[in-house]
């Protein structure tokens, strides 16, 4: 799960910094901070930890405004100094998870715990049952999901029983087969070791029997599965 971070003040920002990073190593290590600013740029992320107060010309309001028209699951949790604030997040309807009023640093570490687990929470169950929008990956007590659109292929790895699924944001091995993969009419076996997205190809090339993705990445067609792959292609 990414995390993105925004707070102006040094001193909270390293403590929300430390409560984040605790959590990850004692309770889920699939958890990573992706940026820590007080700036307004919007990085893509799974939970957003934002101030109200910040010293810009946009406050967490409106940044939490932003993040809701570009992604409506996205999980955000407000700390802040003034707890009156809380009556905007509803006139806002911005679905905050949580609302946090900055008291003892220790009392934040607390509620703050205790909000990362609840987005963590979600965040598996995210994966787990709207299997037709997310492919969620379990590496050890990792766990990541992944955007079906954002899937290139699927690979064999050439270590036994692994996979390597390629996508936007980089590529990432786990345990499996492709056998075991359903994805829907949406993914087609080009070959024994490839399960590519028809969506996210950019090219195919019969002659010399390979696929081009979107990403430049090559994906060869087993000879047999040459007409299969025609006929996909005719009827979509």
């Amino acid at each position: 799960m990414r995390i993105a971070i925004y707070e102006d003040d040094i001193f909270y920002q390293q403590l929300i910094v430390e409560t984040v990073k605790n959590y990850a190593l004692f309770q889920a290590p699939s958890v990573q901070i992706t940026s820590c600013t007080k700036q307004p740029l919007i990085e893509a992320a799974d939970c957003y930890i934002l101030d109200i107060e910040l010293n810009s010309s946009v406050n967490g309001l409106d940044i939490a405004q932003t993040i809701r028209q570009q992604d409506p699951l996205a999980h955000i949790i407000f700390i802040t100094t003034y707890a009156q604030y809380l009556t905007l997040t509803f006139k806002y309807k911005l679905a905050a998870l949580d609302f946090i009023v900055k008291d003892s640093p220790s009392q934040i570490q607390a509620d703050l715990t205790e909000a990362l687990q609840a987005a963590f929470t979600k965040y598996q169950q995210l994966g787990a049952i709207d299997q037709t929008k997310w492919f969620q990956i379990k590496t050890g007590e990792k766990v990541k999901n992944i955007a079906i659109e954002d899937i290139y292929f699927f690979e064999t790895a050439t270590q036994p029983h692994k996979i390597k699924l390629y996508e936007r944001n980089g590529c990432h091995s786990f345990y499996g087969s492709l056998k075991e993969l359903d994805l829907g009419d949406g993914f087609f076996r080009s070959h024994k070791s490839f399960l590519v997205h028809l969506k996210n190809m950019k090219e195919v090339n019969f002659k010399k029997r390979k696929i081009i993705m979107e990403n430049g990445s090559y994906c060869p067609i087993a000879f047999r599965s040459l007409t299969a792959l025609q006929k996909v292609l005719q009827d979509n």
